[in-house]
């Protein structure tokens, strides 16, 4: 049974494989982690040096994206300047956590002093005790848009039975319903796309009745738009609650943890983190 975590990364970038990895993970003889980044360094450099997923709309597209916006925003909260490190999602979340927070990869780039976009998920902590993860500032689920048009109301799958709905084959919501009802819409999925926001491109152009997706990928394209409306994917086996993200240090970077915690809350507090995020047509509310 894949995790929340894992089996979001099935298209490419984060959270249903690692919950399952990772309650089964017994600790060993640990490889030998990176110094951690203190505060006091991180002033000396002049800058923050955090790593993002690469090409994970709305969070990080080119250079742009909510997860950017925060990382410039803290870094400008302990007075240095931002450093991006956009790297390829690997095969699982704890590989990410090697890769870029505590020991770096192998092909000679990172860690960086901060990793955004990590699950604050308790299974995920406990298998990677090299690190801290906190500060959670979303909150993220598997969503369905449709047409209210061709869909007014939408409280189980089986109208889709008989409807067209887009979905990337490579994520989580694919693979919930790829997989929904003994594969009864199976036949009724366009499933050639990179992610929900293509999905959701579909569904404004009329091409498609429906589409599924992250709720992030949906709303960042369709928020505002009186003709669709997006709920939870209605079906028992898609976490109805979602899971909080949020970022990770190394385990032992406790002052510098402790200032970007402060700088969150701050950003929470002022209505900075609202702003970022309906910058990128995202409705924010606390984790």
């Amino acid at each position: 049974m894949k995790s929340r975590f894992e089996a979001l990364r099935m298209n490419r970038r984060h959270c249903l494989g690692g919950i399952a990895a990772a309650a089964g993970f017994a600790l060993g003889a640990l490889p030998r982690a990176a110094a951690a980044t203190t505060l006091e360094q991180v002033h000396k450099r002049g800058a923050l040096l955090v790593a993002v997923y690469d090409d994970m709309p709305p969070f990080h597209v080119k250079g742009q994206g909510v997860d950017v916006d925060i990382a410039a925003a803290l870094a400008g909260a302990l007075g240095v300047k931002l450093s991006l490190l956009p790297f390829p999602a690997d095969d699982s979340m704890n590989d990410d956590l090697r890769n870029m927070v505590w020991k770096g990869h192998y092909l000679g780039y990172g860690p960086a002093d901060l990793l955004m976009h990590v699950p604050v998920e308790r299974p995920l902590m406990m298998a990677n005790p090299q690190v801290q993860i906190f500060a959670p500032y979303y909150r993220e689920r598997v969503a369905i848009a449709r047409n209210l048009a061709r869909l007014p109301e939408l409280e189980s799958l089986q109208p889709l039975a008989r409807l067209k709905t887009a979905v990337s084959g490579q994520s989580l919501a694919g693979w919930l319903m790829i997989g929904a009802d003994q594969g009864a819409y199976r036949e009724h999925l366009s499933t050639d796309w990179k992610d929900g926001t293509e999905c959701a491109r579909a569904l404004q152009r009329g091409e498609v009745d429906a589409a599924a997706g992250l709720w992030s990928e949906l709303e960042t394209v369709l928020r505002g738009d009186a003709r669709y409306a997006i709920e939870p994917l209605p079906m028992p086996r898609a976490p109805q609650d979602g899971w909080a993200t949020g970022m990770a240090v190394k385990k032992d970077a406790t002052d510098l943890a402790r200032a970007l915690q402060a700088a969150m809350d701050q950003l929470a507090g002022a209505g900075a983190l609202k702003a970022i995020f309906a910058r990128a047509n995202l409705d924010w509310h606390t984790p």
